[in-house]
């Protein structure tokens, strides 16, 4: 199977939902509130989910879907139920062709509140199975960092199609990191971008758009002649990854350039395309465990674009057992010339704790 048709709507999906997304930023989010009023990133999350799941359901009805919220909340708060569909009912792409293959706007606020209720599969090795972070990066996207859009398809425990959505990183490839791109995000002219990829068939990344998708192009990781010259990119909140762990890694191979701190799976689509080299998630504790839909996506993306990706003890991801990498600590995700390197220096570090 070419994938082709999951791709193309996995990809005007995701580009749908950056349009709600992108509107309750600027409406809601950016400026307006303290960081701890979580209204914009609920508001956000539910209208995402349920326009990306109505277009699952319209073109692929028997696939399962793993989906990050639920919808008994704002069935007991007509209130929020009402903001959330003032924004859905209005979300669509320019274009009667690319709205039409997505199944045209959701016709009620039940059809919205089943199509959330839709994410509820329990995940597996068996099936169809997409999995959906409306908004990854939750904090970067009311901070106005980075977040994401993201969506896989599962396929029997293995990852074939996988898209992010990243509204506020430059459009441009070849654009390297800057150190405040995780703080001082925008969808401004040139920015926002498409990644996508097909198991065996390459990473591509395009404009993001308001309509029918725009041009592809393939990407690649950057080769690292030296892993002295690396670019190392890390999640913000200390409580998603150990800096400390990180540094020491960091020194070990001999990396003097600072980290790029971002949130969300924007850290796999630069990686990438080259913007940056190395992304590590170090664990925090023994008993987390990363949900796939925070991984699934980029890890395809990063693989497909020649990078490895393993957790700090050098498995491969697993996304077959269930909403979780339960079988996984960690991530390592760097070019395959280095990544043995780099992994060897995690598990050192992380031995020796």
């Amino acid at each position: 199977m070419s994938y082709q048709k999951e791709r193309k709507v996995a990809e005007l999906a995701v580009q749908r939902a950056t349009l709600l997304t992108k509107q309750v930023f600027h409406e809601k989010a950016k400026g307006t509130l303290s960081k701890d009023d979580k209204s914009p990133v609920t508001i956000g999350d539910f209208g995402a989910q349920a326009l990306i799941i109505q277009a699952i359901r319209h073109n692929f009805p028997q696939d399962e879907i793993v989906g990050e919220e639920e919808a008994s909340t704002l069935r007991e708060n007509n209130d929020l139920t009402q903001q959330i569909w003032s924004l859905v009912k209005e979300a669509r792409l320019d274009g009667a062709e690319a709205e039409n293959e997505l199944g045209g706007p959701l016709a009620s606020t039940e059809q919205m509140l089943q199509a959330i209720d839709a994410g509820n599969s329990a995940g597996g090795a068996k099936g169809r199975i997409w999995a959906l972070d409306p908004i990854d990066g939750t904090k970067g996207f009311l901070r106005g960092g980075q977040y994401a859009v993201c969506l896989a398809l599962i396929e029997d425990g293995d990852v074939k199609v996988g898209v992010l959505g990243c509204p506020n990183l430059p459009v441009d490839d070849s654009a390297p990191l800057a150190a405040d791109v995780g703080e001082h995000g925008t969808d401004e002219e040139g920015k926002g971008v498409l990644f996508a990829a097909v198991q065996g068939h390459g990473a591509t990344s395009r404009p993001l758009s308001r309509g029918s998708l725009e041009p592809s192009q393939h990407i690649n990781m950057k080769p690292v002649k030296d892993i002295k010259d690396a670019t190392f990119c890390e999640s913000v909140e200390a409580g998603h990854s150990s800096h400390g762990d990180q540094a020491a890694i960091a020194k070990k191979l001999g990396i003097t350039k600072a980290s790029v701190r971002m949130d969300s799976q924007a850290k796999y689509g630069s990686i990438a395309r080259g913007a940056g080299d190395v992304y590590l998630r170090l664990p925090v504790s023994k008993t987390y465990q990363e949900k796939i839909w925070d991984h699934a996506a980029g890890d395809l993306i990063v693989r497909e674009a020649g990078g490895q990706v393993t957790d700090s003890e050098g498995k491969r991801l697993d996304f077959s057992k269930g909403r979780t990498l339960a079988e996984n600590k960690g991530v390592v995700a760097a070019p395959k010339a280095v990544h043995e390197q780099v992994l060897t220096a995690v598990m050192e570090v992380l031995g020796s704790n």
